[in-house]
């Protein structure tokens, strides 16, 4: 085979692969020349080596040129190999050119960013900076029907508020969503009905309750702008102050019946030290009078003691005995027939 021949099958080869490239990508090519929205061959190529959808980089070039937005083909796909959502980000920032709003290709790319796997989006942020979006106070999702709060008269009020606002996208990125507003609200809340002097004075006055918290800043930190906040309930709820009250004298109760408790034990614990000494006396007596027999025992040995004395002593304790069985029987005998016996 000669050079020639090899030559000539090289070019065809290389025909077939340009052939084939340009069948690949003309359709899109063709698509972004008739759109206004140009992209060079090279470019798709360029695209399809780097694993890049370039028919959806080009459908939103195309979008976002026909809508009167100047975006290159790069700022798509460099937006695109950072993990944004192209379409998205693009369909959001036409709206806020719709709109009026000032909102530049790097600050809506950030957005979209920073919206990325939560349930927010650049739509919804540009959507809510265009129309305002109530927040309800409590949130429904959280369990809560109202806000309460106690006056200082010791009565509950239970509020609900609902709030307006809108998107900041200036300071959409890296600050605090719909949370933070909506614990901040109930925070003033709590705060304007515990500075109330009575709960009548809420119930009378509720626009005080908005006007309070709206003048504490509440949207310093976050994405949005408090247009508005208004009650949309007020009621009365228990009386908390009678409950705590009754609750400290529950507990004033308990603590005086357990001193109580604590006294009566102590005595107890004294009547009882009183028995056992009574009963040492007692044993310490019966101890004395087992000594008397011993003591006359000696005494007859010594000589100290005779018969006759010993005689006479039974005799005493006998005469003694009698006398206190007659005193006991006439304790029991009636006092008239004591008297005719005397």
């Amino acid at each position: 085979m000669t050079l020639t021949n090899i030559l000539i099958i090289a070019a065809i080869v290389l025909l077939l692969i340009i052939g084939f490239i340009i069948l690949s990508f003309f359709h899109v090519w063709l698509r972004a020349m008739l759109a206004g929205a140009p992209v060079s061959m090279f470019t798709l190529v360029a695209m399809r080596l780097r694993n890049v959808p370039y028919s959806l980089m080009v459908d939103g070039r195309i979008t976002a040129v026909k809508a009167g937005v100047p975006l290159s083909i790069d700022m798509v796909e460099t937006h695109y190999l950072a993990g944004g959502d192209v379409l998205q980000t693009i369909q959001g920032l036409i709206n806020a050119q719709k709109a009026g709003i000032e909102l530049p290709w790097d600050r809506a790319c950030a957005i979209d960013l920073a919206t990325k796997g939560t349930e927010k989006s650049i739509t919804e942020a540009v959507r809510t900076s265009i129309n305002p979006k109530v927040i309800d106070c409590p949130s429904p999702n959280s369990g809560r029907s109202s806000i309460d709060g106690v006056a200082k008269d010791g009565i509950q009020v239970k509020a609900r508020a609902r709030v307006t606002v809108r998107s900041n996208l200036d300071r959409y990125v890296g600050s605090a969503q719909e949370e933070t507003i909506i614990a901040r609200v109930g925070e003033g809340i709590v705060t304007t009905i515990g500075s109330s002097e009575t709960y009548k004075w809420v119930l009378e006055n509720p626009d005080s309750i908005s006007r309070n918290v709206l003048n504490r800043g509440l949207d310093t930190g976050t994405a949005f702008e408090i247009l508005s906040i208004d009650i949309a309930d007020v009621d009365v709820g228990d009386n908390i102050g009678a409950k705590l009250q009754e609750a400290q004298a529950i507990a004033n109760k308990n603590m005086a019946q357990a001193q109580a408790e604590i006294r009566r034990a102590a005595a107890v614990a004294v009547e009882q030290e009183m028995k056992a000494r009574v009963q040492e006396m007692q044993a310490k007596v019966v101890e004395a009078e087992a000594q008397v027999p011993l003591a006359m025992a000696e005494a007859f040995r010594k000589g100290n003691l005779g018969i006759m004395d010993y005689m006479r002593l039974k005799n005493i304790e006998s005469d003694t005995n009698m006398r206190k069985t007659i005193a006991g029987e006439s304790d029991d005998t009636p006092s008239g027939e004591g008297k005719g016996q005397s």
